[in-house]
């Protein structure tokens, strides 16, 4: 009953799978579940499309996560050198690790990242968000991720954890060098060595002058005097860093990109903004900011499905075709945030499941509630272009998202006519 994918059955990833990955998804799924796919670096990796699959592959302890090991796997097959070493460094938290280094990790992690901790953001949150909202307010059009999805979420985790927030915006780019999948390696190489270089001075800066900071908080010793090594404090980090801003950013720009070109569940929404957590949901489900998971690779013969994976094989869990899987979701490629979305996968399941994921649905609900009630007119701008998506597999995420503020002046309507 285990089917091995035959090689002309082999998909592939190039430009419009990053223009929109869910046609792709759609076409691969006709072949079933679990499709082996050529990624842009030349490695075939396995990719696993169905909720059912990928619910089983997320909480499957045989499947496992290892920076060091995914890279010699990745580099055996594309018979090419090494990674840099820094940069394995920075990915070697709790995200690429396995029990029972993962749940010492996550457990440290924890303590500092309480519920408490984030409920207590929330009037801090609501004020960025009406400053970055009220610099919007005297123009007619401005491009939503620039001038608002990004600065709102990298403010928010920039004074969580301690980091001075001018330095932002190197940091916003260093980012997107590394999430990137199409780039020079150039680029990667100094992204890498720059974010290596300031989390190394950061985490000592706060060893010597601890603040009351997220931080500072996972710098001190838990209660069984266990507590995290100064590399083990760089790379988690990065990892709250990049994941504490990257899908928040692309939470709120993928919504409002949705809601602006479906008017009628727009003016619904605006109409009722208590809606607006379950809309959310359906946001993170119908076109969620994480595409697929980080890499997880085989040690044994796998079943995933009815397909059996051979040892030694990188996988990948489609996070964005699983939340579209007809058999779960009906009519998966309309937007309804009407629709039960229980079982989505936006923020992953399992050991792994997204530490941030209360802190990212606070900052959305209070950042869509906030601009519908500011802006009734908001829209597409002229010049908008959709299709402007990052060439990641990780992140599902726009380059800019141009809008209207305001109902065009007169003259701007003649200009246009």
């Amino acid at each position: 009953m285990a089917d091995i994918a035959a090689p002309d059955r082999i998909e592939s990833i190039g430009p419009e799978f990053f223009a929109d990955p869910h046609a792709c998804y759609r076409r691969w799924r006709e072949d079933g579940p679990v499709r082996r796919v050529l990624f842009p670096d030349g490695v075939i990796r396995w990719v696993v499309l169905g909720l059912a699959e990928a619910r089983a592959a997320l909480a499957d302890p045989t499947l496992h996560k290892d920076a060091v090991r995914t890279d010699e796997l990745v580099t055996a097959k594309r018979d090419a050198p090494p990674s840099d070493p820094r940069a394995l460094a920075l990915l070697s938290n709790m995200l690429n690790t396995d029990p029972p280094e993962h749940t010492r990790l996550r457990k440290l992690v924890s303590k500092a990242f309480t519920m408490r901790r984030m409920a207590a953001l929330r009037p801090r949150i609501e004020a960025i968000t009406s400053d970055l909202l009220d610099a919007m307010a005297d123009r007619e059009e401005v491009d939503l991720l620039r001038d608002f999805a990004v600065p709102l979420p990298i403010t928010v985790i920039c004074e969580l954890l301690g980091v001075p927030v001018s330095d932002r915006d190197a940091f916003q780019e260093w980012t997107k060098a590394l999430v990137g999948v199409v780039g020079l390696e150039h680029e990667r190489a100094r992204a890498t060595a720059a974010m290596a270089a300031f989390l190394t001075t950061l985490v000592a800066t706060k060893r010597g002058h601890p603040g009351d900071d997220l931080l500072s908080a996972l710098i001190t010793p838990a209660d069984d005097g266990d507590t995290l090594t100064a590399p083990e404090l760089v790379s988690m980090s990065f990892l709250l860093l990049v994941a504490g801003h990257e899908t928040t950013v692309n939470l709120i720009a993928n919504g409002t990109l949705a809601l602006l070109t479906n008017p009628p569940r727009l003016a619904a929404l605006r109409a009722d903004l208590a809606e607006v957590p379950a809309a959310v949901e359906e946001f993170l489900r119908y076109d969620g900011p994480v595409n697929m998971s980080t890499p997880r690779f085989t040690t044994v013969p796998t079943l995933i499905g009815e397909t059996l994976i051979p040892p030694n094989e990188l996988l990948y869990i489609a996070l964005s075709a699983a939340n579209r899987d007809p058999n779960r979701y009906p009519t998966p490629d309309t937007l309804d945030p009407d629709r039960d979305t229980a079982g989505h996968l936006a923020f992953g399941h399992g050991i792994h499941f997204c530490l941030g994921a209360p802190l990212a649905r606070l900052e959305a609900d209070i950042a869509f509630t906030a601009v519908l009630q500011r802006f009734p007119d908001l829209r597409l701008a002229p010049v908008a272009d959709p299709a402007a998506w990052q060439t990641s597999t990780l992140i599902r995420g726009l380059h800019t998202l141009p809008v209207l503020v305001h109902p065009p002046t007169d003259s701007a309507v003649s200009q246009q006519r």
